[in-house]
């Protein structure tokens, strides 16, 4: 069997920044097993597969070692290389997914994801948080999928050294730690060992969470956010009530064929 394969780097406008994903059309399913044995090869944070359905296309994203219900920045490799090499010519794309309807439209050289946000709600610290990394929190939320933690300062996010088997214990899909900041509205970072992913690069599903917490704390409907890992990301961000955007660019970096 032959596949086209390509490797994106989404929420950067040039190569090695952002978050590499891999994404591979089809045009029916493969069987679960090798979906999942291709996205360990690729050893990226995740593949993207999608088939075309009647009104849109179906999406579905495999870490390397588990498939998930979400991921953002494969949403938009998916959307860059629909748009850039596949020839879609509509100015918005409808994904059928895990979690619901999700879309993506264009404005110039950006690509908005809208997606569901997720539910928040404060918690009290658990034990295993407290110490999980250098500096603790000094508040901690619940969202959909992952918890999130509030830091004192932007600083505070650029010197934290995660304890993932700490980590591990929360039994939830990824850690978010974020601050306030001086040059964006807000900075992050995301941490996923449960999904063998133990720091995302730029991380799409994460601001879910993210938008509405510093909207309603900022008071604001629009926001520019940066995700600093070590590649880092820029992703542009709309509170809309019970959806949020997020807009980011995407680069491709290769193309190429699987054979197996």
């Amino acid at each position: 069997m032959e596949l086209t394969i390509y490797k994106v780097d989404a929420f950067s406008e040039q190569p090695f920044s952002g978050n590499p994903a891999a994404v591979v059309p089809l045009e029916s399913w493969l069987p679960e097993e090798v979906m999942q044995n291709i996205a360990l090869e690729n050893n990226l944070s995740e593949t993207a597969f999608f088939i075309p359905e009647k009104d849109g296309f179906h999406i579905r994203w495999f870490t390397p070692a588990s498939e998930v219900k979400l991921c953002g920045h494969a949403t938009l490799a998916s959307a860059h290389v629909l748009f850039k090499h596949l020839n879609y010519n509509k100015s918005d794309i409808r994904f059928n997914s895990l979690s619901g309807i999700l879309k993506v439209k264009t404005d110039s050289d950006i690509l908005i994801l809208d997606f569901p946000a997720s539910s928040i709600s404060e918690i009290k610290m658990p034990d295993n948080l407290k110490t999980a990394f250098n500096i603790q929190a000094q508040k901690c939320y619940k969202g959909r999928d992952d918890i999130m933690l509030i830091f004192e300062k932007e600083q505070d996010i650029y010197n934290l050294v995660p304890d993932f088997q700490k980590i591990l214990a929360s039994n939830t899909r990824g850690i978010i730690t974020t601050a306030a900041s001086t040059e964006f509205d807000f900075v992050s970072r995301f941490f996923a060992p449960a999904v063998g992913i133990n720091e995302d690069p730029v991380t799409g599903s994460a601001h879910t969470m993210l938008i509405p917490y510093w909207s309603k704390r900022l008071n604001k409907f629009e926001m520019t956010a940066r995700q600093v890992s070590k590649r880092g990301g820029i992703l542009y961000c709309k509170s809309s009530g019970e959806r949020v955007e997020i807009g980011g660019k995407a680069i491709t970096f290769l193309g190429g064929k699987i054979f197996f």
